[in-house]
């Protein structure tokens, strides 16, 4: 059996080429059971730092195997 979790996973990149995070890590927040609470998550912290053009957030997908 197979379960899926959502994360989002960003920050501030140290350029707008978006190759490396300015901290070095990402911002990780979650997880979330469904993709619209992601989704959510994603929308409020997309909107928090819509006026850093080198922030980027995107939803991350886990594949869990359960045991059976």
């Amino acid at each position: 059996m197979t379960k899926e979790r959502f994360w989002v996973v960003g920050g501030e990149y140290s350029c707008l080429a978006f190759k490396s995070l300015k901290t070095g890590a990402p911002e990780v927040l979650g997880p979330y059971d469904t993709r619209e609470e992601a989704k959510a998550a994603w929308r409020r912290k997309s909107d928090e730092t819509r006026a850093c053009a080198t922030a980027r957030y995107a939803i991350a997908t886990e594949h869990l195997v359960l045991p059976a």
